[in-house]
């Protein structure tokens, strides 16, 4: 157990100080073709009692109405899934990297799965006219506790709101971190719930790019055409 919390500590440490070398690439939106306001509540991250963590962090996303229409699609769910892995391993320059499963997804240290941060189940899609949904069901990893294995989702929901409005939204929902079971919680709300929420407010942003990334997987491309 010692050593979980060890190297979760380190990891943590390792991605604040990424996060120092790559503050103007966090805030970097060249290239944007879109518009990007952060809409995150003001208590964005909560605690239960139990000591679960929910963190939702949110952003309108403008853009044409006609580019909207085409990217209104089951394919371009799952590419804006992926995209937001990708994002991680680009902001931490490769440290961070995810290992695909047919049953999951690893996210770990330098690709290594004995370095897993967190381990996911295959996530699961919901699309409609106006709401589309990717859940990735929490497995375990060390960052969680374990308590709380096999327990609570990383979730984005996307809404159709004004005409040329998409509201994004990331959430973080029935997370139990190590860090604050095993050492204490003042120290996960002010290393690794600060991070977390930089990245997310970051990746929000970069979505002005509308630049989706392929998907690993292509679950929904056959669909298309």
């Amino acid at each position: 157990m010692r050593r979980r919390l060890k190297i979760a500590a380190g990891a943590i440490a390792v991605l604040g100080l990424l996060l120092f070398a790559n503050a103007r690439r966090l805030l970097n939106t060249r290239g944007a073709v879109a518009r990007t306001t952060i809409r995150s509540p003001e208590e964005h991250t909560t605690t239960d009692p139990d000591g679960a963590v929910r963190s939702v962090q949110s952003a309108d996303v403008d853009l044409p109405e006609s580019a909207m229409v085409t990217l209104w699609s089951a394919e371009n769910l799952e590419r804006l899934a992926r995209t937001y892995w990708r994002f991680l391993t680009r902001i931490s320059l490769g440290v961070i990297q995810v290992h695909y499963r047919p049953d999951g997804r690893d996210i770990c240290l330098f690709g290594l799965p004995a370095l897993s941060l967190l381990t996911f189940r295959a996530p699961d899609y919901e699309l409609g006219d106006e709401r589309g949904v990717v859940r990735w069901p929490i497995e375990r990893g060390l960052l969680v506790a374990r308590r709380g294995e096999n327990d609570g989702h990383l979730q984005i929901t996307v809404e159709r709101r004004a005409p040329g409005r998409i509201h994004v939204e990331v959430e973080v929902a029935n997370f139990f971190p190590a860090i604050a079971f095993g050492l204490s919680r003042w120290l996960y709300e002010n290393t690794q719930s600060r991070i977390h929420v930089i990245v997310t407010h970051a990746f929000l942003r970069s979505l002005a790019r509308l630049d989706l990334a392929e998907s690993r997987v292509g679950r929904f491309r056959s669909r298309q055409g």
